[in-house]
């Protein structure tokens, strides 16, 4: 089965680097799903979850506020304002958000 490469980086670290069997992310206008194969593309994130299946039950979830993804070929990359486990207490400008239901998503992992 084919995988993506995700690789997730915030202005402080590499959030994530690895394959992945599907990526769902919060572009600004929706959730956007991701699969292997997926056309070539780029969009802007907004706040929520970026949820990436590792395949064989695995999964990570993070919260992300701002930032762009590009798909090409099999290599997603995600750049990101903001990007964690934690909410943060000040999300970057013009980020709106269910603070509960993220945290609640997160802490359900």
């Amino acid at each position: 089965m084919s995988q993506l490469q995700v690789r997730v980086v915030s202005p402080d670290s590499v959030l994530h680097d690895g394959p992945a069997a599907s990526v769902v992310a919060p572009a600004w206008d929706g959730k956007i799903g991701i699969l292997p194969g997926h056309a070539p593309m780029m969009a802007l994130l907004g706040s929520g979850e970026l949820s990436i299946d590792q395949g064989g039950g695995g999964s990570q979830r993070l919260f992300v506020a701002g930032g762009v993804l590009k798909v090409e070929g099999v290599d997603l990359i995600i750049l990101v304002e903001y990007g964690g486990t934690e909410v943060p207490e000040e999300l970057p400008p013009g980020a709106e958000v269910d603070v509960g239901e993220i945290l609640e998503a997160i802490q359900s992992t």
